[in-house]
């Protein structure tokens, strides 16, 4: 069975293409389940309309897909709770440079 971890470090290799921060520092993956050799990921996006939802998506499961161990990757994408900006690690905060003081 896959360790948790390892599926987190392959998820940091997904990037949003137009912020270019990876899917876990962004603070879109809520949720990562893992049976035997089954993952299922809960995830959101920045925004309904985010035009590269598909993009995101399959590179995602492509990734998870492709882990010794794994056979199948579920992707859950799910809206509530609504992602906002509070959401982001402090790591990728420095990297956007944004204001710690504003959450």
């Amino acid at each position: 069975m896959v360790a948790k971890e390892d599926v987190v470090k392959v998820l940091k290799t997904v990037n949003d293409p137009e912020i270019g921060i990876d899917i876990v520092d962004l603070g879109l993956v809520y949720d990562l389940k893992i049976d035997d050799d089954s993952v299922t990921i809960k995830m959101t996006m920045t925004a309904p309309s985010c035009p590269l939802t598909d993009w995101i998506l399959f590179d995602a499961q492509k990734k998870v897909e492709e882990m010794d161990g794994v056979s199948k990757c579920d992707i859950e994408l799910v809206w509530d709770p609504p992602w906002t900006p509070d959401m982001i690690s402090d790591e990728a905060r420095k990297m956007l440079n944004l204001d710690n003081s504003s959450h």
